[in-house]
């Protein structure tokens, strides 16, 4: 076999043709939202609602619903508990955050052991992204056409509510609509990602993108482009690798995001160094 045939021997194969197809999707609305998330300091929020989902799947399971509408509720569940703790508590939002996904988490896994469900949910922790169908793949196209259409036309609304919600709401926004919109939108999100990366994984696909962009670039318009940029090359690659490594292509995925983080890391550091040496 030659090299070339070698290179494109994973696309001769159905189930490696939806994993790079779902896995490029799902990319796209998790990279823009991690631009938020990293501007607004909201990590733990992305970590929050990624666990608190589990309890929402599993009930769906037991009472024959689609597992996506139990985690969709699950999820706005944790985001209105946390904001409503916040705002009636002297808690600080990472506490109220970090005891709200904890306690949903472990509710989750009593009943996951209470409840025994006909369908394994490992990997809906973990990811099954070369077990995905066609149907997910359309799920997923769905998910990040409404999240880029909301980002698109209301982009400008949300960071300038990521950055100073009081000057937003002086000028007649929303806030509240703003606030909750987001969260929504990273809810959904998840749901979308919960066949191909699962719940423990999808955190680090909700922030590592941003946090890639917010170190390579200077304006919030740019850090949005190269964030689905760096995404999407990231999760082709990811499982495209997977497949001559014999790995599983969501953790792939994220260690090619985190070597992309190191590397744009080190790229930022030594210019810094460098400015500060022609400075000095």
């Amino acid at each position: 076999m030659s090299l070339l045939e070698t290179l494109a021997s994973p696309f001769q194969f159905d189930f490696m043709v939806t994993a790079l197809v779902i896995a490029t999707l799902i990319a796209v609305p998790m990279a823009l939202l991690s631009c938020f998330l990293v501007i607004k300091g909201w990590s733990l929020m992305g970590d929050a609602i990624s666990h608190a989902i589990f309890p929402g799947v599993v009930i769906a399971y037991a009472v024959g619903a689609p597992y996506a509408v139990g985690a969709f509720a699950a999820g706005m569940l944790c985001a209105a508990a946390t904001g409503f703790l916040k705002d009636n508590s002297r808690i600080k939002q990472d506490t109220v955050m970090g005891v709200v996904f904890s306690g949903m988490f472990g509710f989750g896994l009593v009943l996951y052991v209470k409840i025994r469900p006909d369908v394994h949910l490992d990997h809906i922790l973990f990811g099954d992204m070369l077990g995905v169908a066609w149907r997910d793949v359309a799920e997923a196209a769905a998910v990040a056409a409404v999240t880029v259409a909301v980002i698109g036309l209301k982009w400008k609304d949300f960071l300038l509510h990521a950055f100073d919600p009081t000057q937003a709401k002086a000028v007649g926004l929303r806030v509240g609509l703003l606030h909750y919109g987001l969260l929504a939108l990273i809810s959904l999100t998840v749901v979308g990602a919960l066949k191909a990366v699962g719940l423990i994984l999808a955190i680090a696909m909700l922030i590592a993108p941003g946090a890639i962009a917010f170190l390579l670039t200077r304006r919030f318009s740019a850090m949005l482009a190269v964030a689905v940029l760096v995404a999407a090359a990231g999760s082709f690659v990811g499982v495209y690798a997977s497949f001559f490594i014999d790995s599983a292509p969501a953790s792939t995925i994220v260690l090619t995001l985190s070597l992309a983080f190191m590397a744009a890391f080190l790229r930022a550091s030594w210019r810094a160094r460098a400015v500060e040496t022609a400075h000095g």
